[in-house]
Parts: structure tokens; C-alpha cells; sequence
């Protein structure tokens, strides 16, 4: 009988590299959670290094003596690669593999790994590939080696193609088609956005960090039944549920992508029609981790992403969560929202706070309605049940008198 393989010595093992160029930078921090999506995407750090210097090497990330003690450790250790907790530039990655002579791999490719192994919808996928491939089209880099001609004998003589131009002609040739497809999703989306905005629908967004609880809130809120794992980037696909307000008024929540600081622009713009979700919704509902103690830090890369996406002007309410794990004496404020509720999506705690308040802000995007209906106009009271808040009906002999808040755009018509 053959040996069994022990499936740990595959296991990639592999040392976190970093930078810090200034003493209030956080790095540890930053390295931290790199671990994290190394632990997410299946290798396991075996040590990680940090060298202080004023700037970062343009030729090798790292200095030359930090190069030769990263490269006499991974021996040590048995590491397979190494990992930098910044986005390399084509010539830093080739020159920093040759000098360490084994598998360089910076956050962006980290990060792309768990997002391609997570996609699970048409629209998750493309997005994925796009971004990989846009990622990989500026590090195609001309080895000579792979500049042999192609082809060779009769009809194939004249100056061909050169091995690189041709996977660069491929890859771009690729993105092409994706950005195509990409649009067509997109349109569906806008389609089913004006369907919304006919119905006079509500909306309420989902942002936050990566592992803030997102996904546990709205399956809390709605039964959603989605994968709420505590792990980095759990949910890529937005998920919409409808979600049924205690005064009978149905609104639809959506779930989008966890932000993460350092998120690759690559990334940002393949997901920018799922992150517009955020744009185009009524509320949002910015979820944060209160129980992490780089809580600030976390707030301040997603207000810093929502700039970037030109999401403002919007009600935002700050969901401060888990707090059955968060420490009691942490002041829990952020100047930049309009509302903010302390809950616990695992517990239920302070949900019913959350809906409340949820309802008192759309009441007040409202206008209050107070009319007698004759008999026959009984279908705009159906209306009102649907997309308001009925406060009060009456059958009387001269019709139905009606109390109620009705969207503004519905208020002209009725």
C-alpha cells in the first residue's frame, strides 16, 4: 500500500514582508491583516518582517540586507514565497524574485485569489476575471527568453509576432469581451433600478469592512440564508432581500462588497456596478465592527472608498455591531453619520432599535397625507398600503378617509 501524503507539506508556508516609512504608519496593522487573507485564500505565515526605512526600494521593495535575512529565514522556515503588503510594480516583483529565487506575491494577488475562489455568480466571475487580467496585462513583462518567433517554415517567414505582443494582444483582446459582458450586466441592473424607482421602492445599502457583519445583519433582518462566515471578503455577490418594516412598509435592503484598506484599484473598478448599489439606494446602513480595535482606522477607509465611488448626499446611519464581543469601555461615536445605533446582528440585540429608527427616517423623506377617497378611487389606497404608511383608514358614508406618510414622488398622483 502506497504512503499516504501528508496533505501539510503542501500547504504553502510563507513570510509577510512590509515597510514602514514613518512612525505613525500602521503597518502592524496592516501586516496583521494580511495574515488574515493569506489564513483566507490558504497558506499559512510562518514569520513576518518589517523593515523601517524613509521610503520604499523602487527597484526591490526591500533594501539588500533586509533581501539576504527574508531569504535566509525562508530557508529556516521552509517557506515556499513570500508575500508584501503592498502592490508591487512589475520590475520590483521580477527583481525581488530573482533575488530571493522563489514565489513573490504582493496583497493585490492575494486579494484577487480570494475573490476568484469566491465568485460564484455570472456577474461575481467577470468582475474577477477582468480585474485579474488588468492586473496581469501591466505586469506583462518581456522576458527574452519567451521573445522566440512563432511558427518557423514556409508561409510563416516576415517579422511575426513576438510571443509577448501576442499574450498581451490576447489579454487585452479578453478584456475586451469581459468589459462588453460587464455592460450588459450592467444594464440589467440599471433596467431593474428604474423598475424600482417606477415602483417607488426603497432602498437601503449595506457597506462597511470586510467581516463587519454585513451579511449577518441581513440575514438576521431577512432570512437571506447567506454563506456569514467570519473570514475577509465572504460576500462578493450583492444580494437584494425584501425586508419588512414594523409599520407593514416593505423596503429592500441590499448587501454589497466588504472594503479593506489598500483595496486595488483594479478591483474597485471591475466592482464599481455592484458598489453602486451604495449610489443609488435611499439609506445607508454602514455597518462596523465595534469589537476591532482598528474600528477608526476601518470607518475611515470606507468613508474614504464611498468618496471615491461619488457616494454622498445620502442618509447614513452608523450600525456600530457585534457588540456583545466589543469592549464596554470604547467610546463609540462617528461625526460623520446621521443617526447611529449600537446592535449585535448574532445576538438580535438593538434590532428592533435599528428597524425603528430605519422607519423614522423614511417617514421624515415623506409627506403626510390626510384625504377623503370616494369608493371607486379604493386601488390608490392600495397604493399608499404598498409603498407608504397607512396611519389611519376610515369608511365613511362620503368614502374612505385616509392617514398616512406617501413618498413624494408618489404624493402628486394621489
Amino acid at each position: 500500500m502506497g504512503e499516504l501524503i501528508d496533505l501539510k507539506e503542501i500547504e504553502e508556508k510563507v513570510i509577510l514582508i512590509a515597510v514602514s516609512t514613518g512612525d505613525g504608519d500602521d503597518t502592524i496593522a496592516s501586516v496583521d491583516e494580511l495574515e488574515e487573507l493569506v489564513k483566507t485564500a490558504g497558506a499559512v505565515t510562518v514569520d513576518k518582517m518589517i523593515q523601517n526605512r524613509e521610503r520604499i526600494h523602487p527597484g526591490t521593495y526591500l533594501g539588500k540586507g533586509k533581501i539576504q535575512e527574508v531569504k535566509e529565514r525562508a530557508w529556516e522556515l521552509d517557506a515556499t514565497g513570500v508575500v508584501c503588503d503592498d502592490e508591487l510594480s512589475p520590475a520590483q516583483l521580477r527583481n525581488l524574485e530573482q533575488a530571493l529565487d522563489m514565489k513573490v506575491m504582493d496583497r493585490t494577488m492575494v486579494i484577487l485569489d480570494i475573490f476568484a475562489a469566491r465568485a460564484s455568480t455570472r456577474e461575481g466571475k467577470i468582475q474577477v476575471e477582468l480585474a485579474q487580467l488588468k492586473y496581469r496585462a501591466a505586469r506583462l513583462v518581456g522576458l527574452r527568453s519567451s521573445l522566440s518567433r512563432l511558427g518557423g517554415g514556409i508561409g510563416t517567414r516576415g517579422p511575426g509576432e513576438k510571443k509577448l505582443e501576442m499574450d498581451r494582444r490576447l489579454i487585452h483582446d479578453r478584456i475586451s469581451i469581459l468589459k462588453a459582458e460587464l455592460e450588459d450586466v450592467k444594464r440589467h441592473r440599471e433596467v431593474a433600478r428604474q423598475q424600482r424607482d417606477k415602483n417607488h421602492v426603497t432602498v437601503a445599502a449595506i457597506v462597511g469592512y470586510t467581516n463587519a457583519g454585513k451579511s449577518t445583519l441581513l440575514n438576521r433582518l431577512t432570512d437571506a440564508g447567506i454563506l456569514a462566515e467570519d473570514k475577509l471578503f465572504a460576500t462578493l455577490d450583492p444580494t437584494t432581500r425584501n425586508l419588512n418594516l414594523p409599520g407593514g412598509q416593505q423596503i429592500l435592503l441590499t448587501d454589497t462588497v466588504g472594503f479593506i484598506r489598500k483595496l486595488p484599484h483594479h478591483l474597485i473598478e471591475a466592482f464599481k456596478s455592484t458598489l453602486e448599489e451604495a449610489k443609488y439606494s435611499d439609506i445607508i446602513l454602514h455597518v462596523v465592527d465595534a469589537s476591532n480595535p482598528n474600528m477608526d482606522m476601518q470607518m475611515y477607509v470606507v468613508y474614504e472608498t464611498l468618496r471615491e465611488l461619488k457616494v454622498s448626499d445620502k442618509v447614513m446611519v452608523t450600525v456600530f455591531n457585534k457588540m456583545d464581543a466589543a469592549d464596554p469601555q470604547t467610546t463609540l461615536r462617528d461625526v460623520t453619520s446621521d443617526h447611529q445605533v449600537k446592535i449585535s446582528a448574532r445576538t438580535g440585540e438593538g434590532l428592533d432599535e435599528l428597524l425603528s429608527l430605519v422607519e423614522t427616517i423614511l417617514r421624515n423623506q415623506k409627506i403626510h397625507l390626510e384625504k377623503v377617497y370616494s369608493y371607486n378611487e379604493a386601488g390608490k389606497i392600495q397604493l399608499i398600503r404598498k409603498y407608504g404608511q397607512l396611519l389611519a383608514e376610515e369608511y365613511r358614508d362620503d368614502g374612505i378617509y385616509v392617514s398616512a406618510y406617501v413618498p413624494s414622488e408618489l404624493f402628486a398622483s394621489l
